[in-house]
């Protein structure tokens, strides 16, 4: 079976994220310059998610799993999100962040105690 091409499909998902954030932010003034960066976490971190999917449809052998993949992609959302949420308040930031890790940490563990 030929091995998937999933790391050049996701530097081409990255570049049209980059492209989507310029223009909201170039032509369509939608968006702050300080909102560039904590955008493009984010849509990659929905990206991540989406290649998660992906992975649990078709795991490949010597890969990361789902699972792992998953959790990478709620972090990057959770980062740019309050990077995002910085702008506003920094308590929010900091809310969202302990959120997320709290709620990836209880998955993992009763993902880990099913396993057993």
């Amino acid at each position: 079976m030929p091995r998937r091409t999933l790391g050049l499909l996701s530097f081409g998902v990255f570049v049209v994220i980059v492209a989507i954030c310029l223009i909201a932010y170039m032509p369509l003034g939608l968006i702050t310059a300080d909102a560039i960066v904590p955008l493009i976490f984010a849509f990659f971190g929905i990206w991540v998610v989406v290649l998660a999917g992906i992975r649990t449809k078709s795991p490949e052998k010597h890969e990361r799993g789902a699972f792992s993949t998953f959790g990478w992609g709620i972090l990057l959302i959770a980062i740019g999100g309050a990077w995002f949420l910085a702008g506003l308040n920094l308590i929010y930031s900091l809310i969202l962040l302990l959120i997320v890790i709290g709620v990836l940490a209880v998955a993992t563990a009763l993902r880990l105690s099913r396993k057993k």
